[in-house]
């Protein structure tokens, strides 16, 4: 009986100086697993895929722009994040290989940057999507046009195991993925489309779900971005001006910044 009054108490007193020295651990290597040190900037399309056209634009060349400018801002004004670019130049790149690039390097926040179109041209504003299928209906000619891309790939139906773009029910195992981060991937695309309508007086469409390819294979919060709409003659101009794609780089540095600043407050 005693021995066990001894051990019981010898078992306290190491639980008691245990829990003392969490105590003094600092607080900010307590909370380090929720830093966000590493960002890829993926700039949609490029090369042989021009992605969608204006009439004076290619989208490839607007959202590489813009790109630059959100990883020009992060370098300077977020030294603690480190930013890589899925491309920096007008080169193709594999779309699995946009989200193999974020999984590789281990990266916490995944942004995809494109421009929008339809037939019309009287659309306008932006969007930011999330991986769901929240009314995929509605958004399934968007979410074919921009996974389409995998069709200018070699080999794409090994690579791709079957998966085909323009068929809606290939897109039915996307439901599997992602769950994990769409609290967090919500948050971001809030804040963006938030900030592109209160600071940068752009229209907003909200925030989306779409199964988008990138979004699907990346094991990170992850969104992506139509910053607007090329087939819209005014908004293709303000895509293609400097100042437009300042405000909107801007736009999406903040949300990213404010992003930060809640994740790390946790």
């Amino acid at each position: 009986m005693k021995r066990t009054k001894v051990k019981n108490i010898l078992l306290i007193s190491s639980l008691l100086v245990a829990i003392v020295l969490v105590g003094f651990i600092p607080f900010e290597e307590k909370k380090t697993e929720f830093k966000l040190r590493r960002i890829v900037i993926d700039a949609g399309h490029g090369g042989k895929d021009p992605g969608t056209l204006g009439r004076m634009s290619k989208e490839k060349d607007v959202a590489l722009a813009i790109a630059l400018k959100v990883g020009g801002y992060i370098n300077e004004l977020l030294p603690d994040v480190e930013v890589i670019y899925t491309r920096k130049t007008d080169v193709f790149i594999e779309l699995k290989e946009r989200a193999n690039i974020a999984n590789r390097n281990r990266a916490d926040l995944f942004v995809s940057i494109h421009c929008n179109a339809i037939n019309s041209t009287k659309a306008f504003g932006t969007e930011t999507y999330v991986m769901g299928n929240k009314n995929f209906n509605a958004n399934f000619e968007i979410v074919k046009r921009e996974n389409a891309v995998i069709l200018l790939e070699d080999d794409y139906q090994e690579n791709y195991e079957g998966f085909d773009p323009k068929s809606p029910e290939s897109y039915i195992m996307f439901n599997l993925m992602q769950k994990a981060y769409f609290a967090n991937s919500l948050s971001l695309a809030g804040k963006i489309e938030k900030d592109f309508s209160t600071r940068v007086n752009r229209h907003s469409r909200g925030v989306k779900q779409a199964p988008f390819y990138v979004l699907w294979t990346t094991s990170m919060p992850s969104v992506l971005i139509e910053t607007g709409f090329l087939s819209n003659p005014s908004e293709e101009k303000y895509l293609n001006s400097k100042s437009g794609q300042t405000y909107v780089a801007s736009g999406i540095f903040r949300a990213i910044k404010a992003y930060k600043e809640e994740l790390e407050a946790i």
